[in-house]
């Protein structure tokens, strides 16, 4: 199905509550995941980072960054562009735009972006990672 009657970002949330996750397991878990290069398909939405493969706190740096701006590009998808000179340096959807967006998830998202902070993102992303592999494990 190409469209849903509800949004991509609802649908997220009604995922990450069905499989147990915090606010801050969700943000982490899927953080995480973004910098790993694990989206469905080979995406590049969501991946603001350099260094694809390595967990680390990229995303959150990109997302509450003020020098980069969100253009809509069409129904699901933003180019994050530079403030200075328009130019496109990633690309994104609406499940990363929320992060940004919310005021719950971004303080989270603020969090994991302070440079003091990547071992603890790191112990999150573990934690929230246990939970879901061994959710119906048992």
């Amino acid at each position: 199905k190409q469209h849903y009657a509800v949004s991509p970002e609802e649908l997220l949330l009604d995922r990450a509550q069905l499989m147990g996750l915090t606010a801050h397991q969700m943000t982490a878990l899927i953080g995480g995941m973004r910098v790993l290069g694990t989206n469905h398909g080979g995406s590049q939405h969501g991946v603001f980072t350099d260094r694809v493969g390595v967990l680390s706190n990229d995303f959150f740096v990109a997302l509450t960054d003020m020098a980069y701006q969100w253009k809509p590009t069409g129904r699901n998808s933003y180019e994050i562009c530079d403030r200075k000179t328009g130019q496109a340096k990633w690309t994104a959807s609406r499940v990363d735009l929320v992060f940004g967006s919310n005021s719950v998830l971004r303080a989270y998202a603020e969090v994991y972006a302070q440079d003091d902070n990547r071992e603890k993102l790191a112990r999150d992303f573990v934690t929230a990672w246990t939970q879901v592999m061994n959710a119906d494990r048992f």
